[in-house]
């Protein structure tokens, strides 16, 4: 089992050899040890799913439904999930990279040693999702999403895109926010309480406090 670190979070990641995977494109309620490239899953409904120390490349999870579901020691790769509810699962030891969550709805989903890399979430909707662990963000587009009651302290959102996100009633203590862009964010302040930013980020800092307590400001 491999560490990535970024900054300060470390993120336990689970090392995978395709050669050492057996290949399938047949969508089971257990999937263990396996290697998927290319499978057509759209719109499929997974209920009480395990899938265990499996390589996923390029799958079509667009519109899919999941339930009370456990992803562990996976890795994703250029994985389409547009458009898919994600309710009541657990993603633990994973990492998600080059994978699309337009418009994915997440609720109540708990993240343990997540990385997403270079990920879309664009539009998506997070609602009670908690890190009992290590999660990282890096490279990520998150703009005109909206996350409310997430409880994500210490994580690492770095270098991502931020623009018009909605944050209501979230914990994010401790997160590490470097690099990644604070204008159009939409939030009360309260929700943004002891992140850590760049000295960069202040400028867009200071237009989000404007925004947050409908200041007026003059030029003189």
């Amino acid at each position: 089992m491999r560490t990535t670190t970024i900054g300060d979070v470390k993120v336990l990641q689970p090392e995978l050899e395709p050669d050492d995977l057996d290949t399938t494109t047949d969508l089971a309620d257990s999937l263990t040890e396996v290697l998927v490239e290319g499978a057509a899953w759209h719109g499929s409904h997974l209920e009480d799913v395990s899938i265990r120390s499996s390589l996923i490349i390029g799958v079509d999870l667009s519109e899919s439904t999941w339930e009370a579901s456990s992803l562990f020691g996976c890795e994703f790769t250029r994985t389409d999930f547009s458009g898919a509810t994600l309710t009541g699962i657990s993603i633990e030891r994973c990492a998600i990279s080059g994978s699309r969550f337009t418009g994915t709805r997440l609720t109540d989903v708990r993240l343990k040693d997540v990385l997403f890399d270079g990920c879309r979430f664009d539009y998506a909707t997070l609602q009670r999702v908690t890190a009992s662990g290590s999660v990282a963000f890096i490279d990520c587009t998150l703009t005109n999403g909206a996350w409310s009651s997430c409880r994500l302290p210490r994580m690492a959102l770095r270098s991502c895109d931020l623009g018009g996100l909605e944050l209501d009633s979230c914990h994010l203590d401790g997160a590490d926010l470097r690099g990644s862009r604070l204008q159009g964010v939409k939030t009360p302040l309260d929700n943004l309480r002891g992140v850590t930013l760049g000295e960069d980020q202040l400028p867009d800092l200071t237009q989000l406090t404007v925004a947050a307590l409908d200041l007026t400001v003059h030029n003189n």
